[in-house]
């Protein structure tokens, strides 16, 4: 019989989802799509001070624009604490956890006194049951907090999906606080008790939780539940090499929307962040899903590349419909100002995509077509706009007016008669064009913006600089 695999993304609700948690989730998704297995999304929001209702909407947000979407869940932690607080009776019941009265105070003196001695700071086992051991008298004023009882003798291994064969002594791990004083349980605890009641068979998750995973494994070995497989992938670094922060741009998957990337760039971009498929740098989530396995998951960090990402998106954006990319940039032109429906922006994208490399690029050049025409500027005009300069562009206008059907192919034929006429070179003509009927010196090509800036606006503009 074969087992259905199943992975689970479980963000803390602390804020919103970053780079490093979308990939992870990314790996975690792709992993049960290859395999046609479940992905679950979990909330972890047992840190109450810190978890907040506009975090989760956060992370479920960038969750959808990458189009990751859970077949089961989002399951909210703190909502299963009942069940969480009834599997801490089953181990205080079998002699797996204990009730410890030591004061914060205490147990950090034990640990000053194990740094004295060159030991690891740890908890001593004051109050750990064992056999003929007489335990202190219990403090009347004091809550205990549950301890669990981790095996002294022997180690925990396991083979890591990213790192291979992982073996720690169990010497080294202390006795884990399972439930506060208030009666909470914690992360570490409610993270074993979910992955166990909701058959995750793998964990995929981030190497920074390589110390948790043998603190985890001791305890579903002390429940006898499955252990699942876990894989640990190394961290992104900023392209400095450091760790990627706020200082590196930005950091939150929905800010790079903001920015103007396409989710399916994002998603192709993320996935090359420590997994291959041979040189394959394009492809899409079809093609990554029928590809992702964990053998081709990097041991070593990632470095964050934002003109990579840049060089992915423009691809994307070129093989975009260009009536699509209109959709999606209309509302980023009207922010900037601008009338979406001042032109045939359908026709403007196809124009633009070739050298935009974000859908704000797009934007900002459809700002010619959109916005109010506003004049060059005055030291540009007697830069460029010469009496020479416009007895060429009176020329090029009397020959524009002949136009009957204002196309670019046939306005690329008065440009082609002007130049012979005038026995001059595309710059001599190209330059003043733009300068008079745009008010800039570069745009893409002249015939092509003339055409979208319409016949009438043209003239009216050439007559006006030229009278």
């Amino acid at each position: 019989m074969t087992t259905t695999i199943r992975t689970r993304f479980a963000p803390s609700p602390t804020g919103f989802l970053h780079l490093g948690g979308a990939r992870t989730a990314l790996f975690s998704w792709a992993f049960a799509k290859h395999h046609n297995g479940v992905f679950v999304l979990r909330i972890e929001d047992t840190d109450l001070e810190r978890s907040t209702p506009e975090a989760v909407q956060a992370i479920l947000q960038g969750m959808d624009w990458l189009g990751m979407h859970a077949d089961e869940g989002p399951f909210y932690q703190m909502q299963r604490t009942d069940r969480h607080r009834e599997v801490i009776d089953q181990l205080l019941e079998s002699g797996h956890a204990y009730y410890c009265y030591s004061s914060p105070e205490e147990v950090e003196a034990m640990r000053e006194k194990a740094r004295a001695l060159g030991q690891k700071p740890r908890y001593d086992g004051t109050w750990r049951p064992e056999p003929g051991k007489t335990l202190p008298p219990i403090p009347a004023d004091r809550k205990p907090v549950v301890r669990f009882k981790t095996p002294k003798d022997g180690v925990t291994s396991w083979d890591d999906l990213v790192k291979g064969r992982i073996t720690i002594a169990n010497e080294e791990l202390d006795d884990l606080i399972i439930a506060r004083a208030d009666g909470t349980p914690t992360y570490n605890f409610c993270v074993v008790v979910d992955d166990w009641d909701m058959g995750i068979t793998h964990v995929i998750r981030g190497d920074d939780h390589v110390n948790n995973t043998p603190r985890q494994i001791v305890i579903l070995e002390a429940l006898g539940a499955q252990v699942p497989v876990y894989g640990h992938v190394p961290m992104i670094l900023g392209p400095d090499g450091e760790k990627l922060s706020k200082r590196h741009g930005a950091v939150n998957i929905m800010d790079y929307h903001e920015q103007g990337y396409l989710p399916e760039a994002m998603v192709n971009y993320l996935a090359r962040l420590g997994w291959s498929h041979g040189d394959d740098e394009i492809f899409s989530v079809e093609q990554f899903i029928e590809w992702f396995d964990t053998k081709s998951l990097s041991k070593s960090a990632s470095q964050w590349d934002p003109k990579k990402l840049n060089w992915v998106n423009a691809h994307y954006i070129k093989q975009r419909n260009s009536a699509e990319l209109a959709d999606l940039v209309a509302p980023r032109i009207e922010k900037l100002g601008g009338s979406p429906n001042a032109v045939n922006l359908t026709a403007v994208m196809d124009l633009l995509k070739g050298r935009a490399e974000t859908l704000n690029d797009l934007a900002q050049g459809a700002m010619l077509f959109c916005a109010p025409f506003s004049p060059a500027s005055a030291e540009l005009q007697a830069e460029i706009l010469t009496e020479d300069a416009k007895a060429i562009l009176r020329d090029f206008a009397q020959r524009l007016t002949a136009v009957e059907d204002w196309h670019t192919e046939n306005i690329a034929a008065v440009i082609k008669e002007t130049l012979a006429a005038n026995n001059i070179k595309m710059p001599k003509l190209g330059i003043p064009v733009r300068v008079a009927v745009t008010g800039q010196k570069q745009t893409p090509a002249v015939d092509a913006v003339l055409a979208l800036i319409g016949k009438e606006a043209v003239l009216a503009r050439l007559h006006q600089i030229t009278a």
